[in-house]
């Protein structure tokens, strides 16, 4: 009366295959699901082998983003420099010649003159180069900043303006071939509209 039967009474997984949102398997058991995600993992057991792979997963990453910053791969540029607005400010600071990026090698030359090195007269044409470096750079990155303001305002009405002039004049202080991710677009070539 009470014998159980020595047939395998485990139903079938059902799958809903019509049903919409379905995944078309049935759900893996914990057991199944907890051993995959050990095999994904991969980590060794002593703590040298992870430290190890640790190691080179890191390596691998920085592999990456310093070849992002040659080559301007969206993927692998770190967080400051991904996004359609951070790529289009870059390609417009890029695109212009600007004063501000003659900045340090003007500085170098006056530092140079103010030791006397060139003669007495050196001095003061120093300090009188150094007054008009500091007016033209000053005018420079705020013809910049309103600009890239306007710009980004246009192309991107619906993006945050926060952090923008900063991005911009710290690429533009930078002499060209210093800049990372390194320069897309050559002086005076025209933008593309969309940056999507």
């Amino acid at each position: 009366m009470f014998r159980r039967t020595t047939k395998n009474s485990t139903p079938d997984p059902v799958v809903h295959e019509d049903r919409p949102g379905s995944k078309g398997r049935p759900t893996p058991s914990r057991k199944d699901a907890e051993a995959a995600a050990r095999a994904r993992a991969k980590m060794p057991n002593d703590r040298k082998a992870q430290a190890r792979r640790q190691r080179e997963l890191r390596m691998e990453s920085s592999q990456k983003v310093r070849q992002a910053m040659k080559t301007g791969d969206e993927a692998h540029l770190p967080p400051r420099d991904k996004g359609p607005v951070r790529r289009f400010i870059r390609d417009y600071v890029d695109s212009r010649l600007g004063f501000t990026e003659l900045l340090a090698p003007l500085l170098l030359i006056i530092v140079l003159m103010g030791y006397g090195l060139f003669g007495s007269g050196a001095v003061r044409m120093a300090n009188s180069l150094w007054f008009i470096t500091l007016v033209l750079v000053i005018g420079d990155i705020l013809f910049l900043r309103f600009r890239v303001r306007s710009q980004v305002r246009k192309r991107f009405p619906d993006e945050s303006l926060k952090g923008v002039t900063m991005y911009a004049v710290m690429r533009a202080v930078n002499m060209r071939f210093l800049r990372l991710p390194k320069p897309q677009v050559k002086i005076g070539q025209a933008l593309p509209e969309h940056y999507r």
